[in-house]
């Protein structure tokens, strides 16, 4: 059921609204089956184990918001990687909510959780739903207007110790983008066909040698092929972008916390610098280290990260601590099912990167998944010594091919 709001709750909701109407987002296109691929910051298993360390016993009906679903490519992940879930999809969009709806059908979707609702309905207006174990809010709070009050209006619906996922857009390497976005407006080309017309005529006019064009053929010309993806980047009629300062000003909001970024390689220093620069980066406590890497690498064009809701007393989980020896061979586990090729020693990982294990860390996955549910990996059936197993699991874990069962 869609649940259009009566009058605007934020000042941008109809201007968005029909730019969304006008060009669906995202572009991707429509196919019978499943969706391609996988991504592990869809799958509720994968995140819980990611930011806690662990997972708890099963069964786990999580019940999921995706606020700002768009054309429902989040929405048609998060159902097939969370079998048994409850998913509401809500978006402004009667445009983009249609495509969602066909995409979700001809996938299957439905079938794939207990209960699927998609509708029209603003973030702002959501009292009375939830608890969610889980939101997923990536793309959305940059463009409204006053993106503090959707934050505000996301953290009452988490239960006490669930997890936020957002996505919002940084500034440094969005600096050709602002550009080009500021010109195209400054020449009134609008946000409709004429607009995308001309957007991508400007592309083909500038110079060669000019650095808005370059930077757009080498980085953004296959990510905005579809005409949806290149309104959406350079024709936005509203959009806010941050710095990591102004970002944890923005997440500093009564009732949660910052769990960590879901990209966490990025800001590792390690992938930038050697030899005694990184010794003296990495001896910075994290927030330097994560100020470091954003002053380094002026490519990062977007911040992507968990948010904690807090129990009713103010208090949150910790950082995990890390697992020692005895608990690792005590602990149960299950394999995480963002895996292509499984089972196999040459798989696609969570990141759709290509990944190795060895046969006895294979052989470990498959006893486990063989015994019984919780079984501690220490009883598995294996000749592999305990010193030979903590090593697999410690290699599985750091690849996210194994996720820890809580006691």
């Amino acid at each position: 059921m869609d649940h259009p709001p009566e009058a605007p709750l934020d000042a941008a909701t109809p201007v968005v609204s029909a730019f969304y109407d006008r060009f669906p987002y995202p572009g991707d296109p429509l196919q019978d089956g499943p969706p391609p691929g996988y991504n592990w910051r869809w799958c509720v298993d994968s995140v819980v184990a990611a930011v806690d360390g662990a997972l708890p016993p099963a069964p786990r009906p999580w019940r999921i918001l995706d606020a700002g679903c768009g054309t429902g490519v989040s929405t048609d992940y998060l159902c097939h990687l969370n079998p048994g879930a409850a998913v509401l999809a809500v978006d402004i969009s009667a445009g983009a909510l249609a495509v969602a709806r066909e995409r979700t059908g001809r996938s299957g979707a439905a079938a794939q959780v207990a209960e699927l609702r998609i509708e029209q309905r603003s973030l702002l207006d959501l009292a009375g739903e939830g608890p969610f174990d889980y939101i997923n809010s990536v793309g959305v709070l940059h463009h409204l207007d006053q993106p503090e009050l959707g934050l505000r209006a996301l953290v009452p619906l988490l239960r006490p110790g669930g997890l936020l996922h957002l996505f919002l857009y940084a500034d440094g390497g969005r600096w050709e983008i602002h550009r080009t976005q500021r010109a195209l407006a400054l020449m009134g080309v609008g946000t409709g066909p004429a607009g995308l017309r001309l957007g991508r005529e400007l592309f083909t006019t500038l110079p060669e040698t000019n650095r808005l064009r370059r930077h757009h053929e080498q980085r953004w010309a296959l990510d905005t092929a579809a005409d949806a993806n290149f309104a959406d980047m350079y024709l936005h009629p509203q959009e806010t972008s941050y710095n990591l300062e102004r970002l944890f000003r923005f997440v500093d909001q009564p009732g949660v916390r910052f769990a960590g970024f879901s990209n966490p390689e990025v800001w590792d220093p390690a992938r930038l610098l050697q030899g005694e620069l990184l010794e003296r980066a990495q001896a910075l406590p994290p927030a330097q280290q994560w100020a470091l890497v954003e002053s380094l690498d002026p490519d990062i064009s977007h911040f992507e990260f968990f948010l904690r809701c807090q129990d009713g007393n103010g208090a949150a989980e910790g950082m995990p601590e890390p697992w020692s020896d005895t608990a690792l061979l005590a602990a149960g586990g299950e394999r995480n099912r963002c895996l292509w090729g499984w089972p196999s020693t040459a798989l696609l990982g969570p990141e759709l990167k290509p990944l190795t294990i060895t046969e006895p860390e294979l052989a470990l996955m498959e006893a486990l998944e063989a015994a019984p549910a919780g079984t501690p990996i220490g009883a598995l059936p294996l000749a592999q010594g305990p010193e030979e197993r903590v090593a697999a699991v410690r290699r599985l874990l750091a690849e996210q091919v194994l996720l820890l069962l809580r006691a």
